[in-house]
């Protein structure tokens, strides 16, 4: 009996000890712009095994957006790195013991809901065989913006603004919380913003908005009639094809 035990006790630690850590770096990149990392809350990663979907390893991205002159305006060529050791990434450390195909599904901004992008990959894992450096990067596209004025579900005295200037006014950044500035390196000259007007469900009128300083975008419109309103306001850049929306709902009352 004992000698039985001592053979699966045997094949048991046998079995354990041919799994081999497998490290993989993983990062998050906005499109036409750099890496998301703690400064926006991080990206979210899964990992599954593609085959039963079980979770092999979880986490957010963390560090810095990496640097501007590496990622934006150096040469690339086949080889270069485009990330230093402080880049945002999540480093996932999975035990495998045969050639493991998984999928890699990102979550991003973690902490815009109204901006938020699922991508995902997928990938044979070769025990002990790491993929660091670069690691794998998946591309975010998009903007974050979010509306400042009106508020959501703001309720306002038509006769506070009758015959005014109502101003509109909407934050914007690139997927990585880069900044939008004139002549910037994401330079708002070259992105289109524009609000969406609908009164009681029927459209009403396009309102352009311009920076006003970085980030900040403003418009404004006469308001004239009491009703349900709706603003969306979207951001799109023609040669990147990055896109971005918010919606908010105000009610103008007499």
């Amino acid at each position: 009996m004992r000698t039985l035990i001592f053979i699966v006790a045997f094949l048991v630690t046998g079995l354990t000890a041919s799994a081999a850590e497998t490290k993989i770096m993983i990062r998050a990149k906005a499109r036409d712009a750099k890496f998301i990392g703690s400064s926006l809350g991080g990206a979210h990663i899964i990992v599954r095994n593609k085959i039963n979907r079980q979770i092999l390893a979880e986490g957010n991205t963390t560090g810095s957006t990496g640097n501007t002159d590496l990622i934006m305006k150096g040469a690339k060529t086949r080889g270069t790195l485009i990330t230093d050791p402080q880049t945002a990434g999540f480093l996932a450390s999975i035990d495998i013991s045969e050639p493991t195909f998984v999928s890699i599904e990102i979550l991003s901004p973690l902490n815009n809901k109204q901006a938020q992008a699922s991508v995902s990959t997928e990938l044979w894992l070769i025990p002990g065989k790491h993929i660091l450096g670069d690691g794998i990067i998946l591309e975010i596209p998009g903007f974050i913006i979010d509306i400042l004025k009106p508020r959501t579900h703001q309720y306002i005295a038509l006769n506070s603004i009758k015959g005014k200037l109502f101003q509109f006014q909407a934050n914007i950044v690139m997927m990585c919380g880069c900044v939008i500035d004139k002549n910037g390196v994401w330079n708002s000259d070259e992105i289109e913003v524009k609000g969406i007007l609908k009164k009681d469900g029927q459209y009403l009128k396009d309102v352009i908005l311009s920076l006003v300083s970085t980030n900040l975008f403003e418009g404004s419109d006469l308001l004239n009639t009491p009703g349900n309103y709706e603003l969306t306001v979207y951001a799109y850049h023609e040669k990147s094809g990055n896109t971005g929306v918010d919606k908010v709902n105000y009610v103008v009352y007499e």
